[in-house]
């Protein structure tokens, strides 16, 4: 028998690996590799979560009525222009479902989330990457990539897994030098987690034009990761078009009363923030202080670079496994020579500068 065969570009996608939970022969692991919330969802959303037992026979609401206007009321912004769907991966590929195909490029940054080029090769698109500058976006580059090919722009503001970002000014001169009818698409998963003067999540830029969305996620500073919650702020002609195309019931019901719940909890988001923002520092300057490069990051995680290169990264790898901390290689990302951590609790931050500390002794 024959196997039938698969649309062009699907045999050259390599498949997204997430982050993993286990180590062989360790007991006590702590997974450091998927950028997680370290204090878990709101418990509020776990109550709202749980209420939802008694109700699993019941379909959800198809159009998620409740938890865009929930959405709508915390960011300011119509209801009407707000589309979930099953994480912001799901949308990533409804956008290129809708707008790219055979002979079209999909443009994004050189070390930007590897879902871009998935998303494009499963439509037959051809994805194209730009180079950064000190691995942050360079506008100009993007600029200098775009062809008459070009249908989509994906650009993760701030960048995972770098944990860069371009500024609001920025953010609108790559808008403003793109042609007109390329979609501009700013995947903000991080956004609540960036406290820069001079950041936008490209509101702005959505709410003037009718060739921009911007994407959010429930996974990171919500803590609501294995629910799959995702939405997008976009002009009308696009929600449109993506409603056409999504699943009729994508978002489960569970999954829309923990982030309607998860939205209210303010003060939970503001401690994870918080905690957040005390530990990043402390991290950089920790990690640092050992001889390992630390990318700045207005993220959850952060990127370092171990000064022996590919192999060095290999071996703290292979060291802080056997210790039972996880964190993910970055060679998928062109980038061999790193490994990129997630910000944990105070202990499993601690825990991580001693491992660390103790692999750097051992190298020397």
């Amino acid at each position: 028998m024959t196997a039938p065969k698969p649309n062009a570009g699907i045999l050259g996608i390599s498949p997204y690996k997430g982050g993993e939970s286990a180590v062989a022969g360790v007991a006590d692991v702590r997974k450091l590799s998927s950028n997680e919330t370290p204090l878990g969802p709101s418990p509020k959303a776990v109550a709202a979560y749980r209420a939802l037992a008694d109700e699993l026979h019941r379909y959800p609401d198809g159009a998620a009525d409740a938890l865009r206007q929930a959405i709508a009321h915390h960011h300011g912004l119509p209801a009407e222009n707000i589309v979930c769907s099953n994480g912001s991966d799901e949308m990533i590929s409804l956008i290129c479902q809708a707008y790219c195909g055979p002979g079209d490029e999909v443009l994004y940054s050189r070390h930007g989330f590897l879902m871009y080029p998935i998303a494009a090769m499963a439509r037959g698109a051809t994805p194209v990457t730009a180079e950064e500058t000190d691995l942050t976006c360079n506008v100009d580059a993007l600029l200098a990539k775009v062809t008459p090919r070009t249908r989509i722009v994906f650009l993760a503001n701030p960048n995972n897994p770098t944990g860069t970002y371009i500024s609001a000014a920025e953010l609108r001169r790559l808008r403003d030098g793109l042609p007109a009818g390329v979609l501009l698409v700013i995947d903000a998963a991080y956004a609540e987690y960036v406290s820069r003067n001079d950041y936008s999540d490209g509101v702005e830029l959505v709410r003037e034009r009718d060739d921009t969305v911007m994407t959010r996620t429930f996974s990171k500073i919500y803590g609501l990761a294995a629910l799959r919650v995702g939405w997008t702020y976009a002009p009308t002609p696009i929600v449109e078009i993506i409603n056409r195309l999504r699943g009729p019931f994508n978002v489960n019901a569970a999954a829309q009363a923990a982030g309607i719940a998860a939205l209210a909890d303010t003060a939970w988001t503001d401690k994870a923030r918080a905690h957040n923002d005390s530990e990043l520092p402390r991290l950089t300057k920790g990690i640092a202080a050992l001889g390992i490069g630390v990318v700045p990051s207005v993220g959850n995680f952060l990127l370092m670079r171990f000064p022996g290169g590919a192999d060095e990264a290999k071996a703290a790898d292979a060291f802080l496994r056997g210790q039972g901390l996880i964190l993910r290689a970055m060679a998928g990302y062109g980038l061999p020579d790193a490994l990129r951590l997630t910000i944990g609790t105070l202990e499993e931050n601690d825990r991580l500068l001693k491992a660390l500390a103790a692999f750097r002794a051992k190298k020397s």
